[in-house]
């Protein structure tokens, strides 16, 4: 965020200079204003501010769940408590120590909350750590009356939501680290172990010994490995590196989510992760006190899944033209029927955030049941694919050493 030197003055008639973080330099004068200040004079200085440095231009600018949640918490008991809000923004930075990132953060907000900008309106600048949840949640509070309620929804959210993700990385890192053994033995048979067996053979039999193909195949492929390795390694770098980049294009990544719900075993876990994180979410919303319109938009960006994402926007616009939620979404094969129905009951009943926080919880519990099953078909698969390299590996090495036994008889 552009950062913007200031001299002013001020209620008593004394010059004071300063700096203050906006957007534009008409923002910058509209908060010295707001302070009580006379700006004479505000220029856009080039230096980076203190929210924005360059490790938080490549990621530093966000923070651990946990911290967010535990920030949270605190802010939502402190404001329940009666305490003002800036008081409780500027204690609980005060005492932030394990995140100096968080801490730099709270300090700006607090200038722009002292300058006359909402709560919701000074988080709305750091959506590395404020997502558009979190900071519509937080309106939506502000406006109700209802902050520190609000918070609290937000916190058992974002536990919910960070449960979920510990508990597919866990699921997941069994699977990861026997991929990485598997990949590491088969480079480490080619390099040293393929080029031993092939000496032996060739002293056993000689220059001229016929071997099977199995063994020629396995022994071209370790010498062009070693002969070629930089081309080797510069093409698996290259390949994972462009593929890396072109997923993180908008055309990627609808494209690789889209292969991700066509892989049968996947498309369950990733339609499962997908509804639990659009009920909760949308059902944390609808009962902060937002309009189902923005309700969806918002939530179509914290599903995780543009195509997800897609779909809501297109049932966002069903609504707008007048059709139900409930028909839109039954309308959509990304949607198990029971989200459609859970929906429609709510629709009814004018509880919608009650009915949808059961179609989380009954989601994200099958979300543990769809993983732990992935996995176990996983370990043995990669087991299989380990076993099956090394007696390769065992055949090309036996087959010509029973030739050759059989050519000394």
């Amino acid at each position: 965020m552009p950062i913007f030197l200031y001299i002013a003055i001020d209620d008593k008639g004394k010059t004071v200079n300063g700096k203050v973080d906006q957007l534009t330099r008409a923002a910058a004068i509209e908060a010295l204003t707001k302070q009580g200040l006379r700006p004479i004079s505000v220029n856009e200085t080039k230096q980076k501010s203190d929210g924005f440095k360059l490790k938080d231009a490549m990621g530093g600018n966000k923070i651990k769940s946990d911290q967010l949640v535990m920030f949270t918490r605190q802010l939502s008991a402190m404001v329940g408590a009666g305490v003002p809000i800036l008081r409780a923004l500027t204690a609980l930075s005060e005492h932030i120590a394990e995140s100096p990132v968080l801490k730099r953060i709270l300090v700006n907000i607090i200038h722009d909350v002292e300058a006359g900008s909402t709560l919701g309106d000074a988080m709305a600048k750091y959506p590395n750590t404020f997502n558009d949840v979190y900071v519509n949640m937080v309106r939506a509070g502000e406006a109700a009356g209802i902050l520190d309620e609000i918070l609290k929804r937000l916190a058992v959210q974002q536990e919910k939501s960070m449960t979920m993700r510990k508990k597919i990385k866990s699921s997941m890192a069994y699977p990861l680290v026997l991929m990485g053994i598997t990949v590491l033995a088969f480079f480490g048979l080619m390099f040293f172990v393929i080029p031993q067996i092939g000496k032996i053979l060739t002293d056993l039999g000689g220059a001229d010994a016929k071997l099977p193909g199995i063994t020629l195949a396995m022994l071209w492929i370790s010498d062009a490995i070693i002969r070629y390795w930089y081309i080797v390694f510069g093409i698996i770098g290259g390949v994972t590196y462009g593929t890396m980049r072109y997923i993180k294009t908008t055309k990627g990544k609808f494209q690789f989510h889209s292969l991700l719900l066509k892989i049968p075993i996947l498309r369950v876990v990733v339609m499962k992760v997908a509804v639990a994180h659009f009920a909760r979410t949308f059902s944390a919303l609808i009962e902060a006190g937002v309009a189902v319109l923005e309700a969806l938009s918002v939530t179509s960006r914290a599903v995780g899944n543009v195509v997800y994402e897609k779909a809501l926007l297109e049932a966002e616009v069903e609504v707008k033209n007048g059709k139900s939620l409930s028909s839109a979404i039954e309308a959509n094969s990304l949607f198990p029927p029971i989200v459609s129905q859970m929906l429609l009951v709510g629709e009814e009943t004018g509880q919608t955030e009650k009915v949808f926080i059961k179609v989380a919880d009954f989601y994200e519990e099958e979300v543990d049941a769809a993983i732990s099953s992935i996995s176990s078909i996983i370990e043995p698969v990669m087991i299989v694919i380990m076993g099956g390299m090394v007696g390769l590996i065992a055949a090309s090495v036996m087959l010509p050493i029973a030739s050759l036994s059989q050519n000394i008889k």
